[in-house]
């Protein structure tokens, strides 16, 4: 039986999408401006398809809006969560720097949020256009637009307004809450908004098919696996076990055959089965900038030195790389050894320790092969110290996951725009299967059943241990089987844990645990800690991030021995912009209150 490809991916190149979706509004693309693109203009059912890729286009994050703060994966909000420094020095993108170190009243920190708030709220604006257009073409235009049609672009837009509110609570926590029949545009923020999300993403699994004709919109799965993470995330435990193990009983995804093939730019994984939501960039299609490509994320590459010229940032720490360590069965070593941080050299091609395999597609390791790079004639695809751009305060390592593979680089690298060796048209993953399985086994864990954790955490587990980083020298040696003689810079290992888990402590433990081994640098890390901190399992937020990772970490970098970062219990919600306070006074009244301690 052949399972449909049901992910949602939005294309970034929303001019042609949008040329194309407006076909029979021809005229009005090639004229002289006559006035502004309304509702009016697109009552058609090409302007419902147009607006409605509108909604999709704010997915990017960046190149609209946003730009770095408020990347599709979330890099920059994530910095305070330990996987990565900043990067770069410490002078560029000081909005970076601050929110590094929970400075984020400053202005400059203010700027990355704001660019986040304009692109969440974007989004919410361009999918409650898509749904006010679509009632009244069919109000007006019965039968332009078939009931199925009809139904599956309602759905697709509540899931995306759903997505953008999520996306502004994962930060805020109290925000706004908008509907296409809102009129009041400063509104107050005093209301719970996930009953809202959730509503809205379950009239969407009521409209979506289970199977799209077209591929990248929403299907029902799409809609319910999403439920099921604003379940988790809210701590609802119940329900999102009963949401989660519907999704996977459904067949509609499943893990990529090994982690080589879930970040990449190459066919046919590039929209594999593992893609629940992602981003999915577009280089070479006749944008001059490539702005339609990753711009979000092309900071995040190795700098000079490397075949990739720019720029250094969110370079993984010295934490996370140690994190990657495991012990003699083959699992974590920070579950069995609290000196599992205490090492401080850089663990590169001649560390004698083992690490879990997953490591090398996560962070770029000196005398390690960067993918698929050629090595010769000048060794580029060899990892240097030189290819990070600071080495005493960025540390060695550098990001890999975002960066294509050379195999297909003519396509999948940009010719234009600025530093196009740094973009190209990777897609970024804001929820991906593995994730959704992983927050079945959180789940499953706070509700006592410690066996299915375990037995979702092996699975992961299993994948992980297929392949591992290869020579790179040829195609077909990029991935190879973890004992391949070839193998000279790592000494990989990868174990599964006894079933069922050893009681529940053990048990959340471990699912945190690999939560951050398999979604590292993937923008999570932060979030996951905030709302551990404020459930019954574990440590919170304050212990981890202050006593585990600042505490030993400002003996390695200067900049955090003299920032004084700390997380304290107001850092449990970024501020809310200060503008956006200003600008919601009604009658002398501000709508809008700031989070406490801001």
């Amino acid at each position: 039986m052949t399972i449909p490809r049901n992910r949602v991916l939005a294309r970034a190149a929303a001019v042609a999408v949008l040329a194309a979706a407006l076909a029979g509004c021809k005229d009005f693309l090639i004229k002289d401006p006559q006035g502004t693109l309304n509702e009016v203009t697109l009552s058609s059912k090409a302007g419902v398809n147009a607006t409605l890729v509108g909604a999709y286009r704010m997915l990017d994050g960046g190149q609209l809006t946003g730009a770095w703060g408020a990347s599709a994966s979330n890099w920059a909000l994530d910095l305070p969560g330990g996987d990565a420094y900043k990067g770069s020095t410490f002078d560029d993108q000081p909005p970076a720097q601050d929110i590094e170190d929970y400075a984020w009243a400053s202005g400059n920190a203010m700027s990355y949020m704001q660019g986040k708030w304009n692109t969440v709220y974007e989004g919410v604006s361009r999918a409650n256009a898509a749904l006010r257009l679509l009632e009244s073409v069919t109000k007006a235009k019965p039968g332009e637009i078939a009931d199925a049609d009809a139904k599956s672009i309602r759905g697709q837009a509540l899931f995306l307004r759903a997505h953008y509110h999520f996306e502004a609570w994962e930060v805020w926590g109290n925000v706004p809450y908008y509907k296409e029949t809102d009129t009041d545009y400063r509104k107050a923020n005093d209301q719970p908004v996930i009953p809202l999300i959730e509503a809205d993403l379950k009239e969407a699994m009521t409209l979506l098919p289970a199977v799209q004709a077209d591929y990248g919109r929403p299907t029902k799965w799409t809609a319910e696996a999403y439920l099921g993470r604003v379940q988790v995330y809210n701590g609802e435990y119940a329900a999102g076990q009963a949401t989660l193990r519907e999704v996977r009983s459904s067949g509609a995804y499943a893990l990529e055959p090994d982690f080589s093939k879930v970040w990449t730019t190459l066919a046919p994984y590039r929209t594999g089965r593992e893609n629940i939501l992602a981003y999915q960039a577009s280089v070479n299609d006749g944008d001059p900038n490539a702005d339609n490509g990753n711009d979000g994320e092309r900071l995040n590459f190795p700098h000079s030195g490397s075949p990739f010229a720019c720029c250094g940032f969110h370079n993984p720490s010295q934490n996370l790389v140690n994190f990657f360590r495991v012990d003699a069965n083959g699992l974590p070593l920070a579950l069995s050894d609290p000196t599992w941080n205490d090492n401080d050299a850089n663990v590169d091609a001649s560390f004698a320790g083992s690490v879990d395999p997953r490591l090398d597609w996560t962070a770029g390791r000196p005398g390690v092969p960067f993918k698929d790079w050629p090595s010769s004639p000048d060794g580029n695809g060899i990892v240097k110290v030189d290819w990070v751009r600071d080495a005493a305060e960025d540390g060695v390592y550098t990001p890999k996951k975002n960066v294509h593979e050379f195999q297909g680089v003519d396509a999948h690298q940009a010719h234009v725009g600025w530093e196009p060796p740094q973009q190209n048209d990777m897609p970024m993953h804001i929820y991906r299967y593995a994730d959704a399985l992983l927050l079945l086994a959180e789940a499953d864990v706070a509700q006592g059943d410690v066996a299915e954790s375990c037995s979702l955490v092996n699975e992961i587990r299993t994948r992980a241990g297929k392949v591992v980083q290869g020579p790179g020298t040829t195609a077909s040696n990029y991935a190879v089987p973890m004992n391949d003689p070839s193998i000279t810079w790592a000494h990989y290992k990868i174990g599964l844990y006894p079933c069922p888990f050893s009681g529940k402590d053990y048990a959340i433990k471990a699912v945190r645990a690999e939560r951050r081994l398999e979604l590292a640098m993937e923008g999570h890390r932060f979030f996951d800690l905030r709302r551990w901190g404020v459930s019954k399992f574990g440590d919170g937020p304050d212990v981890v991030l202050n006593n585990e990772y600042l505490a030993k970490e400002r003996t390695r970098r200067v900049y955090l021995a003299s920032s004084g970062a700390q997380w304290t219990t107001k850092n449990q919600l970024y501020p809310i912009p200060v503008d956006e306070i200003k600008v919601s006074e009604v009658g002398g009244k501000q709508t809008l209150k700031q989070n406490p301690g801001w």
